[in-house]
């Protein structure tokens, strides 16, 4: 008999998927996040970022603010998913992270990645609150479908997904800077690393929130990353860069 498929699940153990909430967080899901750099692109070209200390201090605002906003949203939708939050519910939740992203270049990468994952998650993990939240938004934002997914299908706590948004916030633009600066890959990942615990603590604060109105949810602003954006878009339209934001 094979004792390892026999190994029972620790005390107090939750059942979920943490090989599910591993594949949200991978660079390789197939959800649009390699085409983004948030707003370092244009950083770098501003000559703000240029070498790993700058990149870490960059990706420490961008943790602060992007990140921790994107993590209370989604640990709200990871909640709503798992006790079934109806259409009503969605289109605040909508509303208010919209209310809090007042960048419009901002929310559009942020749909653009929402979409993308939404149609990762239909074909991996298949379930009625992610095509609820769908229908209610038609372009939902990333946060809302990384917390559904996890929430309704029970694949990890609103804390996983506050962590896998809050992740992606600094993991794609420290991936974007090896080939925006050529910087040494293992510096990049050494960057992210070094935020294990402000990751963990804002992972924790969001999932301490998780049960509030839309309404009621934090706010962290974070104005140059707006300008960035802004600037970003703008200057997209005007010559060809490697990424979309």
């Amino acid at each position: 008999m094979d004792e390892e498929a026999r190994v029972p699940e620790p005390a107090g153990a939750e059942p979920g998927g943490s090989l599910s909430v591993l594949a949200l967080a991978d660079a390789r899901l197939p959800g649009g996040g390699h085409a983004h750099s948030g707003g370092l692109e244009e950083a770098v070209h501003r000559g703000v970022v240029g070498n790993a200390d700058q990149l870490r201090e960059f990706l420490r605002g961008r943790l602060h603010g992007a990140g921790s906003q994107a993590a209370a949203f989604a640990a709200a939708a990871a909640h709503a998913g798992e006790r079934g939050a109806g259409k009503d519910y969605w289109s605040r939740w909508d509303y208010e992270l919209d209310a809090r992203t007042p960048s419009p270049a901002q929310r559009a990468a942020s749909r653009a990645q929402g979409r993308g994952t939404a149609r990762a998650g239909r074909a991996a993990w298949p379930c009625a609150a992610l095509e609820e939240l769908l229908a209610a938004t038609g372009s939902p934002h990333h946060p809302a479908v990384v917390g559904v997914l996890i929430g309704a299908r029970s694949l990890g706590t609103p804390k996983d997904a506050a962590a896998v948004v809050a992740y992606l916030a600094v993991s794609g633009p420290a991936s974007a800077a090896v080939r925006l600066l050529g910087l040494d890959p293992f510096a990049a990942n050494a960057a992210v690393a070094a935020f294990e615990r402000d990751t963990e603590r804002i992972a924790r604060r969001a999932a301490s929130t998780a049960g509030s109105r839309p309404e009621d949810l934090p706010a962290a602003g974070a104005p140059a990353l707006d300008l960035l954006a802004q600037a970003h878009q703008r200057h997209h339209e005007e010559e060809v860069r490697l990424f979309a934001s």
